[in-house]
């Protein structure tokens, strides 16, 4: 079985921590995003190539995976043109073949990945507005009729995560050259739907799965909010952190065992990466990545990025990789 990770976007609704690493390297919860994303797929039996389309800063990602998953069987498709998730697809079509997974990295999910036999499967999961994502309309017996991007008036309240099997790689190949040759876009990208429906009209049987839970990792208030879903779900170490003198640990936490943390209070849903050090400050829902320092500071509900110096500071930020911000104290 084929792995197919579209990940070349410039990640720019993560600005400023997207200047200088690609999207997927984003930490939450005491690893990257990719890491979150590949480690439970991974497991999978069978699993034989994982193909990643890169772009922008894609040999950070070659460099992380290489010393992260060395022994996994990885190939690379650089997207120089950002022209949609088809074309991406597209572009990996070189020995492309048979059961084949497709994953889009920006959001996260739990679900069952058992198909039936003879079937491919798209994940989904009921949301209140789905119009602002891809849809999916079912019949009775939750095969799909239709996908339909950021419908404007949505017959279906089913979303579409980002996940799909497909049995035959090569019907998807042939579906995304016709929807090529079509023109089919969508303001100037070719989206996955499209020739998803192109093998629809041809007599392909697509399952829609449901997600036991979904988290997206696409801005600065999602990936927060994703840091504080999976703390609360199996990755606080509270009971294991190493803390300094004067520490106060409010759980759910994640302490690198690197980070130096004296005088201050932790948590709750604090994220706090390999090296850092925290002196005399308090954080809470807060992501800290490595090597950064804060000092005598107040800080909530922040992205702070690798390498950063904070002091004398209070209140909410989002802060950028090799930043130094300073109060008045």
């Amino acid at each position: 079985m084929n792995l197919v990770l579209p990940m070349a976007g410039l990640g720019t609704r993560l600005r400023p921590h997207t200047w200088s690493k690609p999207k997927p390297l984003v930490p939450v919860a005491g690893k990257s995003v990719l890491a979150h994303f590949l480690d439970p797929v991974l497991a999978l039996p069978d699993l034989e190539q994982v193909v990643l389309i890169v772009g922008y800063l894609g040999d950070q990602i070659r460099d992380y995976m290489s010393e992260r998953y060395p022994d996994l069987r990885v190939r690379y498709v650089v997207q120089e043109e950002l022209s949609g998730q088809s074309h991406a697809i597209w572009l990996a079509r070189e020995g492309l073949a048979g059961p084949t997974l497709i994953g889009f990295v920006d959001t996260l999910i739990e679900t069952d990945f058992n198909v039936p036999d003879g079937e491919s499967a798209i994940w989904v999961q009921e949301v209140d507005d789905p119009r602002r994502f891809g849809v999916v309309e079912v019949d009775a017996e939750d095969q799909v009729l239709r996908l339909i991007e950021k419908p404007d008036e949505p017959q279906s309240n089913l979303a579409v995560v980002g996940f799909y099997y497909f049995e035959q790689a090569e019907r998807l190949i042939e579906a995304i050259e016709q929807q090529m040759e079509r023109g089919s876009m969508l303001k100037g990208e070719f989206f996955l739907a499209d020739a998803v429906n192109v093998m629809l009209d041809d007599g392909l049987k697509l399952h829609a799965v449901p997600v036991e839970a979904w988290n997206d990792c696409g801005t600065e208030g999602a990936i927060l909010e994703t840091n504080r879903y999976l703390l609360d779900h199996g990755r606080d170490n509270t009971e294991t952190a190493l803390a300094g003198n004067g520490v106060v640990i409010e759980p759910p936490v994640f302490l690198d065992p690197s980070a130096h943390i004296t005088g201050s209070v932790i948590g709750p849903y604090v994220s706090i990466g390999a090296e850092c050090v925290i002196e005399h400050s308090s954080l809470r829902d807060s992501i800290v990545d490595e090597g950064s320092l804060i000092k005598d500071s107040k800080v909530h509900d922040s992205l702070i990025g690798r390498g950063c110096q904070i002091s004398d500071l209070e209140g909410s930020f989002n802060v950028g990789d090799a930043s130094q911000v300073r109060g008045n104290g």
